[in-house]
């Protein structure tokens, strides 16, 4: 393996896709196919698989679609490290000034991907992200109940205007991703940190859909148990945000 992970030979792009994937062996190859199907003629792209310590075959098909697909790339993490981490891991080896996320199993439809990214590029700045927001919900409904408790609380406590923040689906500035504090769970968090930044959040509604094949490897306990410490760090950093001051340096 390669441990050139910047590809800095590659032909430029605009846009990396992030996708963090762990034992998706049989989702891999349809979701690449819907991703360059509406990604096509549209930007200079190229698409980022983290491969988070799958033990299936995700690494081989990963491999043999590299052979006809010259803009994937695949980074691979030792042992599983969570979406938080995988993600992060995409988007520092990003080569695009705008990144986009998608869940690795399917459900989040490519075909939202240049509404996303169109949103940013039409922000002028001041937008730092979009994110998608689900509607006719897949999830079982276990699952869904859990998510409306925890995106109830979380908007009580940090106000981020947010409805639904577990959508995989989100494109933002690699630059104001970057500059954000990373801790786990940082993708949940991420409307209100961005507007701690002080940029504006774009909001675009997606459908959902089941997924593929397998079964969920992230998530059960990631929707409020575990998050409540996190949500009182997050509060906790937005409440000592101070304003940038503007500098000039006189020669």
């Amino acid at each position: 393996m390669s441990s050139d992970l910047s590809a800095p030979e590659a032909a430029p792009v605009d846009v990396s896709i992030v996708v963090p994937v762990r034992n998706e062996q049989d989702n891999v190859a349809p979701l690449i196919a819907e991703i360059t199907a509406a990604l096509d003629g549209r930007w200079p792209y190229e698409i980022i698989y983290v491969n988070d310590g799958s033990t299936d075959a995700t690494p081989a098909r990963l491999a043999e679609l590299m052979q006809t697909r010259s803009n994937l790339r695949r980074i691979d993490h030792a042992a599983s490290s969570g979406q938080s981490a995988a993600v992060r891991t995409g988007v520092r080896n990003a080569r695009g000034a705008i990144v986009a996320t998608l869940d690795g199993d399917g459900q989040n439809n490519p075909a939202f991907l240049p509404n996303l990214i169109s949103a940013i590029q039409d922000g002028g700045g001041r937008v730092g992200l979009a994110a998608g927001q689900r509607v006719g919900r897949k999830d079982t409904g276990f699952k869904k109940a859990q998510s409306k408790i925890a995106n109830a609380v979380r908007n009580a406590i940090l106000k981020d205007g947010t409805r639904d923040t577990g959508c995989g689906l989100k494109a933002f500035r690699r630059d104001v991703f970057l500059s954000m504090p990373y801790f786990d769970g940082l993708h949940r968090f991420l409307p209100a940190l961005v507007r701690r930044e002080g940029f504006d959040i774009a909001y675009v509604d997606v459908t959902d859909r089941p997924r593929h094949s397998g079964v969920s490897n992230y998530g059960f306990f990631d929707r409020l148990w575990i998050g409540i410490m996190d949500l009182a760090g997050v509060w906790w950093l937005i409440r000592r945000k101070r304003t940038t001051p503007v500098a000039t340096e006189f020669k």
